[in-house]
């Protein structure tokens, strides 16, 4: 397994050099396999779609927290958002969207840059695969692979470039460049609604090919994309694009094959898939990117210095709303239940508070340092941050159908249903029994939303999507936010959360005012 990714990885970085009349995305340097040789062999294509799976987890941009698809979760859907407590005020600008509106920001152009290499590579192999000799069954698995991740990409930018749907005048503001061959042509921005009619598009034919192809991915490569994987990207489309008849739709169908884990698989770490993965981004010792990892700057157990120093937390107001019943409340330090002492306007606990942290988790590192609610929710399985990175589980799926029901008018004991066999049948609350209605469902729903989905990334995607502000308390005022960090962003400020186009793209492309 260790060197599955080798020939993909050395041909998809190649292919972005191939018609490029643009110097903006940074060139790789290697040339050693060329296009050519990737498409003589259907199993060459096949390692070149697994490229696009390691294009998921490598270093970018010569810096330490560029790590693929980790740094999206961590920078820009955990920081930015309501509930993951980062104690590192320097950071302040980052975490509160005081860049989104600089062009010239590397933090504005990073996603940009990720995105776009993905999606070169994946119209390459899309544009070249049905002249592939070979398999005609394997060529419509690989293309509708390849298809699949390109939907992904997009769908991601139109979160991060593009207006919340609310605020886009039915999907008519602009958003993203919408490439969909090889090369790097001028092109004028696409309008959100025509970036999810690409989406929509894309997923549509990859589902075809997959039904076509008759193929699936073998039971344990759950770093590839299937059928179930185009699903799951669909719903959450369809859900950021307010069209929720699609999100009720694919939800359902992207969870079919994947149960629910058990209490005992929830407190295993979040590092490893299980059986309610649905795609993760593949990682272990033999191909880890060691400090750069998404896991290294989350874990609770990493050797990193930005953990161990500044552990991550969960913010006071959402762990108070966590039932005492519920398994997830115990995967937060309490500092009153504990008795423990802490800084009261740091949150940063004494020796004593890093004993009594080590004697229940012995995996943190002796030189770490205890802070409130810090979590023990995602762990590392190898040092400094090895583990595999969840993109998209059953629970997700539960969410979206419950908000989608609930968004179209339908039954409340329908949406109450479906929170109910997530969390009180699935053991993570068997006291929890659902009987809101009205507003206070949808309520409901955003917070269990946060309870479930806390530190994987959704935070600020969702308050973004729903419209909501950002509203973090410092703990002079009830939260355990500190000083810079303690900050309210209203819907309308930073850009309207809006990430502007870079200007490596707009210095080139003269199609972009």
């Amino acid at each position: 397994m260790k060197n599955i990714y080798k020939l993909g990885v050395l041909l998809a970085v190649t292919f972005l050099g191939v018609g490029c009349k643009k110097e903006y995305l940074e060139k790789f340097p290697t040339a050693e396999v060329s296009p050519n040789t990737v498409f003589e062999t259907v199993d060459n294509a096949k390692m070149a779609v697994n490229g696009l799976s390691r294009l998921m987890k490598r270093q970018y941009l010569e810096s330490q927290g560029f790590n693929g698809e980790g740094t999206i979760k961590m920078w820009y859907g955990n920081y930015a958002g309501n509930h993951c407590v980062v104690p590192m005020t320097g950071w302040s600008s980052v975490i509160n969207l005081e860049y989104v509106a600089n062009p010239l920001s590397t933090y504005t152009y990073y996603p940009w840059y990720y995105y776009y290499t993905i999606i070169g590579n994946a119209n390459t192999i899309i544009s070249q695969i049905d002249a592939v000799p070979g398999d005609e069954k394997e060529k419509q698995k690989i293309k509708a692979q390849a298809l699949t991740f390109r939907a992904y990409c997009y769908m991601m930018l139109a979160q991060l470039y593009g207006d919340r749907w609310s605020s886009s005048n039915n999907g008519a503001t602009n958003a993203v460049v919408l490439r969909t061959v090889d090369g790097l042509e001028d092109m004028p921005l696409s309008t959100l609604g025509q970036a999810y009619e690409l989406i929509y598009n894309d997923l549509n034919t990859a589902v075809g090919l997959y039904e076509s192809s008759g193929l699936d991915r073998a039971a344990a490569n759950n770093y590839e994309v299937n059928k179930d994987v185009a699903y799951a990207i669909y719903a959450r489309a369809a859900l950021n694009r307010e069209d929720y008849p699609n999100a009720e739709k694919y939800a359902a169908l992207a969870r079919a094959k994947y149960p629910l884990m058990s209490a005992t698989e929830y407190k295993a770490g979040f590092s490893t898939p299980n059986k309610e993965w649905i795609w993760s981004v593949y990682d272990n010792e033999q191909e880890t990117i060691h400090f750069y990892s998404f896991l290294s700057y989350m874990a609770y157990n990493s050797t990193a210095s930005v953990v161990r120093l500044y552990p991550r937390s969960i913010s006071k107001e959402l762990y108070q709303k966590i039932p005492s019943s519920d398994i997830r409340k115990n995967m937060f330090l309490d500092p009153v239940s504990t008795g423990l002492t802490f800084n009261s306007t740091t949150g940063q606990g004494n020796a004593a508070a890093l004993a009594y942290v080590r004697n229940i988790y012995k995996d943190v590192r002796p030189d770490a340092v205890a802070f409130a609610y810090m979590q023990f929710k995602i762990n590392a399985v190898g040092l400094p941050g090895v583990g595999h990175l969840n993109n998209f589980r059953a629970s997700e799926m539960y969410l979206i159908e419950a908000e989608a029901k609930f968004k179209q008018g339908k039954d409340a004991s329908l949406v109450q249903g479906i929170l109910n066999d997530l969390t009180a049948k699935s053991g993570r609350d068997p006291n929890y029994n659902c009987t809101a209605t009205g507003a206070a469902l949808f309520d409901e729903i955003k917070k269990y939303r946060a309870i479930e989905l806390w530190g994987e990334g959704f935070d600020f995607f969702d308050m973004k999507r729903w419209g909501d502000p950002i509203i973090r308390k410092s703990f002079a005022n009830g939260g355990n936010f500190q000083g810079a960090l303690a900050s309210t962003i209203q819907p309308t400020d930073a850009n309207g959360w809006k990430l502007v186009t870079p200007a490596r793209e707009t210095d080139y492309n003269t199609l972009i005012d």
